[in-house]
């Protein structure tokens, strides 16, 4: 029978670095029931208690506690187009998207643990042409807005903007444009690191709504440049 853990702990970790070892179908149809236990579990009702906060700072944003095509993300790697052909994510990816977005490359909520690493991000990720362009022009139409937001004090203690990014100017920008840096990304995301002892604090829901909030003016921007509700 499935004994539903009200939060991640160290078995959590524990199952995680197993996995990494023995990162095969096998060895995963052995260990389900641990999957469940450990990972599945704790996740879904951290997913419940994050949906319970969410909307009073950002009501657009959906938390969905189904097992599967929720807001927990698959642990079944795709591998058709990759040379690593091992099986399952050795990491707990928990997304809470925008309702206008299909994918992840929707504004979003992001939540990442794994035995390596741990951490927050917000923001949107490798978002299609159309919509980089949007955020650019944002950026282009209201500098002091944009400025505001990136070098808020606040933000910064807790984020750092992360991604990819052009090595010269985007087609129809101005190369000489004082943020071209911030022109140049591919990605709009801001990472915020946590060591795995808050990971496994049972208020762990409140610790990353700590986090998004603290997001809301970045996340507000994103939004606004793509004209979706925030």
């Amino acid at each position: 029978m499935l004994t539903f853990h009200p939060h991640f702990s160290l078995s959590t970790f524990a199952f995680l670095e197993e996995l990494a070892a023995n990162n095969n179908r096998d060895w995963f149809s052995d260990h389900k029931q641990h999957y469940d236990n450990e990972v599945r579990a704790p996740a879904l009702a951290f997913i419940e208690a994050v949906g319970e906060r969410l909307p009073g700072f950002a009501p657009h944003f959906l938390a969905d506690s189904r097992k599967t095509g929720g807001s927990l993300m698959r642990v079944y790697r795709d591998t058709r187009f990759s040379r690593d052909k091992t099986p399952y994510k050795t990491n707990i990816g928990i997304q809470f998207r925008h309702e206008a977005g299909k994918d992840i490359h929707a504004p979003g909520y992001y939540v990442h643990i794994s035995a390596v690493e741990c951490f927050v991000g917000i923001g949107i990720w490798h978002p299609p042409p159309n919509a980089l362009t949007a955020i650019r022009k944002a950026i282009v139409d209201k500098p002091q807005v944009w400025s505001k937001t990136r070098n808020d004090e606040q933000f910064n203690r807790w984020f750092s903007l992360s991604g990819n990014s052009l090595k010269t100017a985007p087609r129809g920008f101005d190369k000489a444009h004082p943020l071209l840096d911030d022109l140049k990304r591919k990605d709009f995301i801001g990472i915020g690191n946590l060591a795995p002892a808050l990971v496994e604090q049972q208020d762990f829901s409140n610790i990353v709504c700590d986090y998004f909030t603290v997001g809301t003016s970045f996340m507000r921007f994103l939004c606004s440049a793509l004209r979706l509700p925030f």
